[in-house]
């Protein structure tokens, strides 16, 4: 049946397989110049990925010596991170701090008796307050849970609410402030006073406060301490000023049961000055006047006066006394006991004092201001007796959760007091967090973050590295470089296969990798030359060493870097600084990196990765050759549409002349076979 021929319909000839055959052939070159193409995108995204690696490499270097640089990073180290923690920033100091927490600063959290799930809150408006922010809540009605999702939405920055069962059945209402500090006390008022003790949140009791009078009458001049000069103490508007070397007592008397939650609350500032007055000065010598006569027009001078003095011994300079404990409190039995250190402060400074810590048991008689300090004036006013625990109006929480109080801690020995227990102005730089209460000292050692310097050295090693197995990949054809990658996985080893060998003579890849290589076992200036100006020193180095003493391992000859760790986290513990500058240092004091491992590299890898860079240059350069080529590949394309419509014209029309050949000679034969007919 293939060789049945139906005009119309199939060609006698094949004529579509003699053009195709023959467009095959025309269709060579731009078959050719499509996998040129294809092989220039191949080349140019290698181009791209050696980019890459290379810019990864030199933001790997950057990062070791630019303003960024982790040598600057600082970490704090907590002796035990349940008392005390801190972060630090750049600007931190190293230096090594010792706190003890008294207390944690702590927010009110008040929580009613069990009630009933059923229980009924009457409309009304509820007011409360936290510190001096007041919030008012305008109440409907409801139940607990309405009540409490009204203030939680209010203000919730300030005041919040929660339900907890206690018991099957009931539910207890727990009101907080969010706001820490004994400043910042919860309180209630009209509606929201009447519900709280109603609910057995509060209950009413007198309030212990009570004010200690500073005026002439109450205030004792003790004058002068031992070897002091005799300055007065003054007490006026409530303030008592106690000049240096002087003191001063305020009477009055306060039972402290043991167990006590009273508090003295006390308000101090200080001035102080250079103490100069106590220096002493040579003696002047005798004073002898000098004069002259004058007769007939003639004067007569004096010859000066010389009066021989012994060598001067100065006496020796009084001891400057600096002492922060100037408060103490005095007993019925005749007792005392000091108070924690004041600090210095121009202004008025809030100081409290838990009385049960230090008078538990008796009646304290007097409040004493023992100024020793030879250049300091200490004032005091605003002292009172009182319990934390009472709210405004005799108000007292039946079932403190917490109760608002500052956090009471001493950093080298001075007792610091503060609203909160994130603490970011005692030491530049460095956020502390206090986490709870303490028995002993607990140590904050501020220092260089030396995991971020190791993280960021082995990020270098490892872009360098990979950056250095391309460049081999790429300029070599030994198969065995890819063998030696032994982190690839199949992959990855199946890719750098088809890139092997791609790039293979291209002097400007193997000038660029001649060029790593110096600049990794190149020394450089640092502060311990001796000991350390070349990498190898801290641990990272090209190890060319014979393996096992048999030959030559040819994987240790292509330039990868090899860490010691151990080697270098110990140059890390104790080299830190002259490590910095092995990786970038300023050698001519113009505040710019100019030398080390990092700068090098930045240096080199710049020409690379930089706008019209090499990279850039030679991507441009296969872009320009791509765009050629498809505009050729257009023209053929035009040429060899143009020719296979020419072909099919010509083999139509000999079809089509073959056709009226055979219908001409069919119809000679049927007149020829027609007229035999007729002559028979």
């Amino acid at each position: 049946m293939s060789d049945v021929y139906i005009p119309g319909v199939k060609s006698r000839f094949n004529s579509e397989k003699l053009i195709e055959d023959l467009m095959k052939l025309e269709r060579v070159p731009k078959e050719r110049a499509e996998k040129n193409i294809e092989n220039l995108e191949v080349r140019k995204g290698y181009w791209q990925e050696l980019g890459r690696r290379v810019s990864s490499l030199r933001d790997s270097a950057r990062l070791l010596y630019s303003f960024q640089n982790p040598f600057n990073e600082r970490i704090v180290l907590s002796a035990d991170e349940s008392v005390v923690t801190a972060t630090a920033t750049r600007e931190a100091a190293e230096q090594t701090y010792r706190f003890t927490v008294k207390q944690i600063a702590q927010a009110d959290r008040f929580l009613s008796l069990p009630l009933d799930e059923k229980f009924r809150i009457e409309s009304g408006t509820y007011v409360f307050s936290v510190g001096n922010s007041e919030i008012s809540l305008n109440f409907r009605g409801g139940s607990l849970g309405e009540f409490a999702d009204l203030l939680n939405r209010r203000r919730q920055d300030k005041l919040g609410a929660s339900l907890i069962a206690v018991q099957p059945g009931t539910k207890s209402l727990l009101i907080e402030s969010k706001v820490s500090g004994a400043e910042n006390r919860l309180g209630f008022s009209g509606a929201s006073a009447d519900l709280a003790v109603k609910i057995g949140m509060l209950e009413q009791r007198n309030d212990t406060r009570r004010d200690i009078a500073f005026n002439e009458a109450a205030v004792r001049k003790n004058g002068p301490l031992s070897g002091g000069a005799d300055r007065p103490v003054t007490v006026r508007d409530g303030i008592i000023e106690v000049p240096a070397q002087t003191s001063a007592s305020a009477l009055f008397s306060v039972d402290v049961p043991s167990g006590s939650p009273l508090y003295l609350k006390i308000e101090t500032s200080t001035e102080t000055w250079a103490d100069t007055s106590g220096i002493p000065q040579p003696p002047p010598g005798p004073g002898v006047p000098s004069g002259s006569v004058s007769y007939g027009g003639i004067v007569v001078e004096n010859d000066p006066s010389h009066a021989p003095l012994p060598e001067w011994t100065p006496p020796p300079v009084p001891e400057r006394v600096d002492n922060m404990a100037v408060l103490s409190l005095t007993f019925s039995d005749g007792s005392s006991a000091a108070l924690p250190p004041v600090t210095d402060s121009a202004n008025f400074t809030v100081r409290q004092y838990r009385l049960a810590d230090v008078a538990a048991g008796k009646t304290i008689t007097a409040l004493n201001i023992a100024n020793a300090n030879t250049h300091r004036n200490i004032s005091v006013r605003n002292a009172e007796i009182f319990d934390p625990t009472v709210l405004g109006g005799g108000l007292h929480p039946v079932n403190p959760v917490s109760t608002a109080q500052d956090a009471v801690f001493t950093m080298e020995g001075i007792e610091l007091q503060r609203p909160g227990n994130t603490v970011s102005d005692i030491i530049p730089g460095v956020t502390v967090t206090i986490r709870g209460p303490s028995s002993r000292a607990v140590q904050l050692e501020i220092m260089p973050d030396r995991k971020a310097v190791k993280d960021a050295i082995i990020s270098l090693a490892g872009n360098y590295n990979r950056l250095m197995a391309d460049i081999n990949v790429l300029t070599r054809t030994d198969a065995g470089i890819i063998d030696e990658l032994t982190y690839l996985d199949a992959d990855e080893a199946a890719e750098m296969r088809k890139r092997l060998g791609f790039f293979s003579g291209d002097s400007t890849l193997n000038q660029f990798k001649s060029g790593l290589q110096r600049v990794v076992t190149a020394p450089y200036p640092t502060g311990e030359e001796r000991s350390l100006a070349m990498l190898a020193q801290i641990g990272i180095a090209t190890n060319t060493r014979s393996s096992g003493g048999a030959g030559y391992d040819p994987s240790r000859l292509r330039g990868y870097l090899e860490i010691d760790e151990k080697a270098l986290d110990a140059a890390l513990e104790t080299k830190l600084p002259a490590i910095r500058q092995l990786f970038g240092s300023d050698t001519d004091g113009d505040l710019i990196m100019d030398t080390g491992v990092a700068v090098n590299m930045d240096t080199l890898a710049k020409p690379f990765v930089d706008t019209g860079g090499i990279v850039a240059l030679k991507t441009g350069t296969i872009d320009s050759r791509i765009t050629q080529d498809k505009g050729r590949i257009e023209t053929m394309e035009r040429r060899l549409a143009s020719k296979e419509a020419e072909l099919k014209l010509q083999y139509g029309r000999m079809e089509g002349a073959y056709a009226r050949m055979e219908q001409m000679s069919a119809s000679l034969d049927n007149f020829s076979q027609r007229n035999s007919a007729n002559n028979r």
